[in-house]
């Protein structure tokens, strides 16, 4: 490939999975500013390693993630568990059509459902963000979190359980609160 083609491979990569890797890593981090700087770090590993990659063993989307899986956990690690979400990730998702009864209501089930996301374990928070969040598909998911999809299936459901006991809710309330 030659240099030019590269590049504009690089680009059109950044374009089209900038916001979806930027989601990602602020349901990681419930920082903005980390959520920047981190999304910043994963294009940056993503092109000084786009020559090495294969795309027979997985397709770019998910070796992106995967990316951003390892630099989301090696983050989470240095900051020592701290807490991962902050009050405002989900008061971002609000509808500004709605009337501000309903906003309220509504951000104070965000506000539950992001309280109860963050006290998951690491894996089962990364599998709510992908899949339910991200609406990754089970294989897609196994790729990004390098296990089986048996694994991602038992995972999402166990911490949907937690989440349903947490917020005293059906999981598939969880699952339309939180997107």
């Amino acid at each position: 490939m030659a240099d030019n083609d590269y590049e504009n491979r690089v680009v059109e990569i950044y374009r089209q999975y900038y916001l979806d890797v930027y989601r990602f890593l602020i349901c990681f981090t419930g920082n903005q500013n980390d959520a920047e700087d981190l999304t910043q770090e994963v294009f940056i590993r993503v092109l000084n390693n786009f020559k090495n990659f294969h795309s027979g063993s997985s397709s770019v989307k998910t070796w992106i993630f995967s990316i951003a899986k390892h630099i989301a956990i090696d983050h989470f690690r240095k900051k020592r568990f701290s807490a991962i979400f902050t009050d405002g990730f989900f008061k971002q998702l609000a509808s500004t059509e709605k009337e501000p009864n309903d906003l309220v209501e509504q951000n104070e089930i965000k506000k539950m459902v992001h309280t109860a996301i963050s006290g998951l374990k690491p894996s089962f928070r990364a599998v709510v963000i992908l899949r339910a969040i991200n609406e990754f598909s089970i294989k897609e998911t196994a790729e990004v979190l390098n296990c089986s999809e048996s694994k991602v299936k038992v995972d999402y459901h166990r911490a949907l359980k937690i989440l349903k006991c947490k917020l005293d809710i059906g999981a598939e309330e969880v699952i339309e609160n939180a997107n």
